[in-house]
């Protein structure tokens, strides 16, 4: 395992697509105010404070005291990354809700890329892999292939310095086929 499996309450708080882009954005670019996070998301403050509260409380962020002023709070997620595995929950419309928003926002994050590719450069194309591969596995070999590739995951995620980062990131969506 990768991550502390997401609880019942965090599902339900990351089930809204802005706290779910909210998070993204502190893990991806780290720490910033409600006012900022408003502005980058076309929010009024008020809006942007609410959904800060939601994830605070779902702790999935936390105020960053050593960037605040008396008039301003600065918000940092707590983990970089979240885990969520469905045969571990209940069947219930807060998983299938968090579910569904995963899915959209990296159908986003897959049309910004799709829009890019014209422009792109030849090392950006020659270290990425765009796989068109259907395997035709059971519900154990998916279980199996899963724990193999988030243990190669696991390894590369812990190789690497966040200090000293490249710029760039990967990512990685696996599902079955509906």
């Amino acid at each position: 395992m990768l991550a502390e499996e997401l609880t019942t309450a965090q599902l339900r708080v990351l089930s809204h697509p802005v706290r779910l882009a909210f998070l993204r954005r502190l893990r991806d670019h780290g720490p910033a105010t409600s006012r900022a996070l408003g502005r980058e998301f076309e929010l009024d403050s008020g809006a942007a404070s609410y959904h800060l509260r939601r994830l605070e409380a779902g702790r999935l962020i936390r105020e960053d005291p050593e960037l605040g002023t008396r008039r301003e709070r600065w918000w940092r997620a707590v983990d970089d990354m979240s885990q969520f595995d469905p045969s571990v929950h209940d069947d219930d419309a807060a998983a299938r809700q968090y579910v569904q928003s995963v899915v959209l926002s990296a159908a986003e994050e897959l049309h910004r890329v799709a829009a890019a590719v014209p422009d792109a450069d030849r090392t950006w194309l020659s270290e990425a892999a765009f796989v068109d591969l259907r395997l035709p596995l059971d519900g154990p070999g998916r279980r199996a292939l899963l724990a193999e590739l988030m243990t190669v995951v696991d390894r590369y995620r812990d190789a690497g310095d966040p200090a000293t980062a490249p710029a760039t990131q990967v990512n990685l969506q696996i599902y079955a086929q509906r």
